[in-house]
């Protein structure tokens, strides 16, 4: 007798502890790695943390019964620490999905160890096209832009209006590089010649010896392959040089709607600039930067609106596939079209290239702009399929040739 009570106490106990299991089951964590304090933050870390928060919330804060975690880590623009970071949250604390990742070495360097546990990695702020050729994998995803578009929208239209002359200031790590190197193949290609270039240190504050050799060369147009920090402080240097008044156009091959703003529509006029968003095209956009102002004072950039879409689409794909398997959710994701605020008929590709619009913006003077963020004139809407690298291109491993 007391065998078969002690045999259905067991019973009763396992039930009961099954059932509490269900009941408190594990969150779903999603990680972001951001550059919080560094040359980067304005364009991701503390916006990207907070497009992150607001798209688990709109999604209701809970998938498959697990309460959505957003955890953050500062990656202060070093890709040792990137990759310690991404080893942690994977590893130890059951991350199932990193977003962002801010930089190019510090996004090559996380996505190396997400591949290698097999886990989802979603691009936002990075721009190396090495993300999705040689460094891809079968569950990463590069979603906001990358060099190969900044360079063809940005460079094409300059030298199709006669700016056919190119002097590079270059970052001096993959971004930069990448940016150098795409933009010479579009000038090149389109019949423009490129006069030579000169790499800086990241987060350089003294740009004049490098901008005296651009402004020597005579080059039609300096092309600021830099992003972040690094182009404010070029544009505001040039300025400052007089290199514009000399008649040398600056373009710079990836700046964001908060780039300008520092640097004031007074200095910045006339630039033009390819982005992958802009909170004012249209009523969607115009409504999600309504909401995200409230909590942080200033508009979305590309980057952190990427956030807000990748995110959602991550959850969607969990909902759908009933697992956050990667293989399951990332078929999801690749078959899935991506309608929102962000992108009309995006699509990841199989080299993890997530496809859509660009667009070509021109700086406005100060006597078009109604206020502060009022920064761009809409020059062209270039589709994704011209926008970015063709998929026969590719130098992704993934891709059937």
């Amino acid at each position: 007798m007391k065998r078969v009570l002690s045999g259905a106490f067991a019973c009763v106990l396992a039930l009961s502890a099954t059932a509490a299991l269900a009941q408190g089951k594990p969150p779903l964590k999603i990680g972001g790695i951001l550059d919080m304090s560094s040359l980067y933050a304005d364009i991701t870390g503390p916006g990207s943390e907070t497009a992150a928060r607001m798209a688990v919330e709109d999604f209701g804060g809970e998938v498959l019964g697990r309460k959505v975690e957003v955890v953050v880590g500062d990656h202060l623009n070093k890709a040792d620490l990137a990759a310690n970071i991404a080893r942690d949250m994977l590893d130890n604390q059951g991350v199932e999905m990193i977003f962002d990742v801010a930089a190019s070495a510090t996004a090559l360097a996380a996505g190396e160890i997400a591949k290698a546990r097999n886990k989802i990695i979603m691009f936002n702020g990075p721009g190396s096209i090495r993300l999705s050729n040689e460094a891809c994998g079968p569950y990463t995803v590069h979603y906001v832009f990358d060099t190969f578009a900044q360079a063809n929208v940005t460079g094409l239209a300059a030298v199709k209006s006669g700016l056919d002359t190119w002097f590079f200031l270059t970052a001096d790590y993959a971004f930069g590089q990448d940016l150098e190197k795409d933009t010479t193949s579009v000038v090149v290609k389109t019949g423009g010649k490129v006069l030579g270039s000169v790499r800086h240190p990241l987060n350089t504050s003294d740009f004049s010896s490098f901008l005296l050799q651009a402004q020597a060369s005579k080059a039609k147009v300096i092309g600021l392959a830099n992003a972040g920090g690094d182009t404010i402080n070029a544009i505001k240097q040039a300025a400052e040089f007089g290199l514009t008044k000399s008649g040398q156009k600056l373009s710079p091959l990836l700046a964001f709607v908060t780039d300008i703003d520092s640097v004031g529509l007074d200095t910045a006029q006339g630039l033009l600039l390819a982005e992958a968003f802009y909170w004012d095209l249209n009523d969607d956009t115009r409504a999600f930067t309504k909401r995200f102002m409230e909590r942080t004072k200033r508009v979305p950039t590309s980057a952190q609106a990427g956030v807000y879409s990748s995110v959602t689409h991550y959850l969607k794909a969990v909902k759908a596939a009933g697992t956050t398997d990667s293989a399951a959710v990332m078929k999801v994701m690749k078959e899935t079209p991506i309608n929102d605020m962000f992108a009309k008929n995006g699509r990841i590709r199989e080299d993890g290239r997530m496809v859509h619009d660009m667009y070509l913006f021109e700086v406005k003077k100060p006597s078009e702009s109604k206020g502060r963020w009022d920064d761009y004139k809409l020059l062209a809407t270039v589709p994704g399929n011209e926008a970015f690298q063709p998929l026969e291109n590719s130098r992704c491993p993934l891709v059937k040739k």
